[in-house]
């Protein structure tokens, strides 16, 4: 496996920021509600770029970090289309005016991006340091698919974090939105909008996916560039798949399942790469246990596309079937 050339990998991250910018300051100025249309042709456009970029990668680099990249770009993206009922939650909480929403969710994913860069970093640092962490990684994952399964979810209701609520104490925020602005003057005196509560919270919320996200995708490559490129391909394209999905998300019924698998597959495959490469004095006396397989990176390909795709197509045919029962 060849890696992959520093000039490819500084025209990677310029190319995405110009996507985000033109996303930002060009599509994003321009508040109003995307017709179905206009989503469609973001999405497929985005959609394409990724495929694009994997396919890139696997001339430059060699079909393993390629694989890797569509491996943790599918996982990525249905964990960003299951975070899409939150974000719902949260532009209904602040009552955000729909015409505003798709500039809100601009700045909240880029908010996000940044955070999660950081994060990334951090993690890929403790994991060379430390490869044991892949136990504690492996158990949250298999923790977080059993609830999925048991259906212990709080997307059902939002719930301010602790950012926020301190940030309700010390600054002044009044209740109503003028345009895209963050400050507004109310009799002579400066307040903020609800404006900045909703980019905070959007961004510090999507972090906390972060800790499915990130465990997950390290747990199918440990390449910084991958898992990072990974994550901004799967938020490109996000705030479209929001407007397009709307009112469809609550109807996307066997998701949870879907991603449960997921998620159980790759912290099953975490532990095992943990015990193949242990060095915990109390299990099998600080040695690596070699008889436990490597999983390829083919196979949890596999698995991810035939998990998420099932659990979509299954979706579609109960929500035709509830469409079809409602119509006698």
């Amino acid at each position: 496996m060849a890696e992959t050339p520093l000039a490819f990998m500084i025209a990677t991250y310029v190319v995405l920021a110009i996507f985000f910018v033109v996303d930002l300051f060009v599509i994003g100025r321009r508040p109003h509600v995307p017709s179905t249309k206009e989503c469609v042709q973001h999405i497929a456009f985005f959609v394409v770029a990724a495929l694009i970029f994997g396919g890139l990668v696997w001339w430059v680099s060699g079909s393993q970090p390629a694989l890797e990249f569509y491996s943790g770009w599918l996982t990525e993206y249905s964990l960003s289309i299951d975070n899409l009922f939150v974000f719902v939650i949260i532009m209904t909480n602040f009552a955000v005016p729909k015409k505003l929403q798709k500039y809100v969710l601009s700045i909240g994913i880029t908010i996000a991006l940044i955070l999660r860069g950081l994060f990334i970093l951090v993690g890929a640092a403790v994991i060379q340091r430390f490869t044991w962490v892949f136990f504690i990684f492996g158990a949250f994952l298999i923790y977080t698919a059993v609830k999925l399964v048991a259906g212990d979810d709080d997307d059902e209701e939002y719930h301010e974090n602790a950012i926020i609520r301190a940030l309700r104490k010390v600054v002044k925020i009044t209740d109503h939105y003028d345009g895209e602005k963050l400050r507004t003057t109310i009799d002579g005196k400066k307040f903020f909008t609800p404006m900045l509560i909703v980019f905070l919270t959007i961004g510090t919320t999507d972090v906390m996916f972060a800790f499915d996200s990130i465990p997950a995708i390290f747990g199918l490559t440990k390449d910084p560039f991958i898992v990072f490129t990974s994550n901004i391909f799967a938020l490109l394209g996000l705030q479209q798949l929001y407007f397009l999905l709307g009112a469809l998300l609550d109807k996307l019924e066997y998701l949870p399942y879907g991603l449960a698998v997921v998620l159980g597959f790759i912290g099953v495959k975490l532990v095992m790469e943990a015990l193949h490469g242990n060095s915990l004095p109390f299990i099998n006396g600080g040695r690596p246990i070699t008889q436990v397989p490597e999983i390829p990176t083919w196979i949890s390909l596999a698995v991810i596309i035939v998990a998420i795709g099932t659990a979509a197509l299954a979706s579609v045919i109960k929500m035709k079937a509830d469409a079809a029962k409602t119509s006698k």
